[in-house]
């Protein structure tokens, strides 16, 4: 090859990186930053429904989540920080070690061991709304996922209870999920034997109907 024809190689091979430099610059300039996707961590913290009480660890909800959205092409990780037996207070006691420093969202889901011990709605609403006050002030996107009390608790608390998670939303802008169990509770074939706990089917439905909702969550992380 003689030296013409290499200097005339060098000179198309420049034209070529200046050119692509030149249209992402425009790009740039005409459409701002382009966002770079990432690894996302999402802390499910809850009770037995997000701990997975009598089913395998792999059919847990936030296993089960996990595995819904990365088959949609998200790069997530769900954490499963449900502990069985928790009330709202507990998750506010452990939340300090319960939540990671890297985490980019959260799912929160307690109540339901408060109303059935028929704990004071006051207090559990106060509990809840200190766990979002610590998200918000980490900058955790957050999914609070509702809670409804039985018809047996009585007209007055059912009513105090079940405005706990709307009001809880809008007061500390939070995403909500009215309830947790949608398309589960009291479904016999769906739960366990003792009529709570969903089983591998019933966790399926929770993760099919809540989805759009984490989707959304996954969302405002990225803004």
């Amino acid at each position: 090859m003689d030296d013409v024809h290499r200097k005339d190689l060098r000179l198309r091979a420049l034209a070529r990186v200046g050119f692509g430099a030149f249209v992402g610059l425009s790009a740039l300039t005409l459409f701002g930053p382009v966002a770079v996707a990432r690894h996302l961590v999402i802390v499910a913290l809850g009770d037995s429904l997000t701990a997975g009480l009598g089913l395998p660890a792999e059919e847990s909800f936030p296993e089960v989540l996990g595995r819904a959205l990365r088959a949609k092409g998200y790069d997530v990780e769900v954490a499963n920080a449900g502990v069985s037996g928790d009330t709202a207070a507990d998750g506010l006691a452990r939340f300090d070690w319960a939540v990671p420093d890297n985490a980019d969202g959260a799912i929160v889901e307690l109540g339901a061991n408060d109303r059935l011990r028929g704990l004071d709605p006051a207090a559990t609403e106060e509990s809840l709304g200190e766990i979002l006050g610590k998200l918000r002030a980490r900058h955790v996107a957050t999914l609070l996922a509702g809670m409804r009390a039985a018809p047996n608790m009585g007209a007055d608390y059912q009513a105090r209870f079940d405005a706990i998670y709307s009001d809880l939303a809008k007061q500390y802008g939070a995403s909500l999920y009215p309830f947790f169990l949608d398309g589960v509770a009291a479904d016999p074939k769906l739960n366990q034997k003792d009529g709570l706990h969903p089983t591998k089917e019933g966790v399926a439905v929770i993760v099919a109907k809540i989805l759009p909702a984490v989707e959304a969550l996954i969302g405002e992380v990225k803004r």
